[in-house]
C-alpha cells in the first residue's frame, strides 16, 4: 500500500544535482511547450529541445508565452522561472525542492530565530566576503559600513580596469534606462545573480524569506546570498560588457555573466556555500540534493521533540 511517506523511484530529472547544472537560460519572442518530458521552444528559426533537468533558471524575456504543462514539468525538475522584463528581472515563480528534506529550512529557522545564531551567520557570510579579516566581534553596522566600502572600491576598480568613465551608483527602482550604460549593466548582472541564487536556495528547500543580513523581503536569504559572489563576478561582468558597448546592454550583461557562471562553477560552490552557512561542520556534501534516497520521509512531531512514524492510524495503542 502506497502512502505520502513512500513513493516510487525517483525519475532521472529529479536526480539532477542543481550545483550540476546550467545557470540559466535566455529565451524571448518564444512559444514554450513540453513534448516527451523536455522543454520546447518556437520562434522563427524553428523549434529547439532543451532538456530542463539541465536548467537551473529559465528567464523568458519579452514576447514570450509558456504552457501549463511547461509550468508544471519545469516545477517538477525545480527549475526557477524569472520573467524579464525590458528594464530588469524580478522572480516570479520557482520549482520543488530537489532534496525532499526539511533538514536545511529546520536548521535555517533556527539559527535565524535566536538573535545570537543570526548574527554569527551574518558574521560568516561577511567571513566569505573578507576572507582576510575577521568579523568576530564586529557589529552589524561595522560590517554594513565595511561591506559598502568594499561594494564602492570594488566600482573604481573595475572602472579603472575597463577604462570606464564612472560617475557612481545611480539606481531608480521601476526606470532602468534612466542610469547609464554602467549602472544599466550592474542592474542587470545584479538581478541575474539574484535570479540564480534564489533557484538554489529553492532546489535546497530553504525558506527565502529567513535572512541573515536582509530583512523584511520574501527574497531576503536569496539577497544574502547573491551578494556574495557580487564584487567577483556581478560587477567585473557588467563593466565588461559596458566597455565593449553600450547597445544591447541588458542582452549581453545576460549572455557574459551566464558564460562566467559556467566557467566558474558558481552553482555548485552556491550549494556549498549554502549548506556550510546552515550546517556549519557538517561532512555530508554527498547528501546534496539529488542524492537523497528514493522515498520520502515524513515524520510527525509528538511531545519532547520525539518523531512517530507517518501513514498509520496512532489513535490506539500509542503512549503519549
Amino acid at each position: 500500500m502506497t502512502t505520502v511517506s513512500r513513493r516510487g523511484a525517483s525519475s532521472p530529472r529529479e536526480l539532477t544535482r542543481i550545483g550540476d547544472r546550467l545557470s540559466f537560460v535566455y529565451l524571448e519572442r518564444a512559444v514554450i511547450h513540453c513534448v516527451d518530458n523536455a522543454i520546447t521552444a518556437a520562434d522563427g528559426d524553428g523549434v529547439r529541445h532543451l532538456p530542463s533537468a539541465t536548467i537551473g533558471t529559465l528567464l523568458l524575456g519579452p514576447g514570450t508565452k509558456i504552457s501549463q504543462q511547461a509550468v508544471r514539468l519545469l516545477g517538477e525538475s525545480g527549475v526557477g522561472i524569472v520573467w524579464v522584463g525590458e528594464h530588469g528581472v524580478r522572480y516570479y515563480a520557482g520549482g520543488r525542492a530537489l532534496s525532499r528534506s526539511a533538514a536545511l529550512a529546520e536548521a535555517q529557522a533556527r539559527l535565524w530565530a535566536n538573535p545570537r545564531t543570526r548574527l554569527e551567520v551574518a558574521r560568516s557570510m561577511y567571513a566569505l566576503r573578507f576572507p582576510d579579516d575577521d568579523p568576530a566581534g564586529r557589529s552589524r553596522r561595522e560590517l554594513l559600513g565595511k561591506e559598502g566600502d568594499r561594494v564602492k572600491s570594488c566600482y573604481r576598480a573595475e572602472a579603472a580596469r575597463t577604462g570606464i568613465r564612472w560617475r557612481g551608483r545611480r539606481y531608480v527602482q521601476g526606470d532602468f534606462a534612466s542610469g547609464d550604460a554602467p549602472n544599466q549593466a550592474v542592474t542587470a548582472a545584479g538581478q541575474c545573480m539574484y535570479g540564480i541564487a534564489q533557484s538554489v536556495v529553492a532546489a535546497l528547500g530553504c525558506i527565502p524569506g529567513l535572512g541573515f543580513v536582509h530583512s523584511g523581503h520574501e527574497l531576503s536569504f536569496a539577497l544574502d546570498i547573491a551578494d556574495l559572489y557580487k564584487t567577483e563576478i556581478g560587477i567585473p561582468v557588467a563593466f565588461e560588457a559596458a566597455a565593449e558597448s553600450e547597445e544591447d546592454i541588458g542582452p549581453r550583461v545576460r549572455r557574459a555573466l551566464r558564460d562566467r557562471v559556467h566557467a566558474t562553477g558558481l552553482l555548485e560552490r552556491c550549494v556549498h556555500d549554502v549548506k556550510t552557512l546552515l550546517t556549519p561542520g557538517s561532512t555530508a556534501d554527498s547528501a546534496e540534493e539529488g542524492d537523497a534516497p528514493q522515498h520520502d520521509r515524513v515524520t510527525l512531531q509528538s511531545d519532547r521533540g520525539e518523531e512517530v512514524e507517518s501513514g498509520r492510524n496512532l489513535g490506539e495503542g500509542l503512549i503519549w
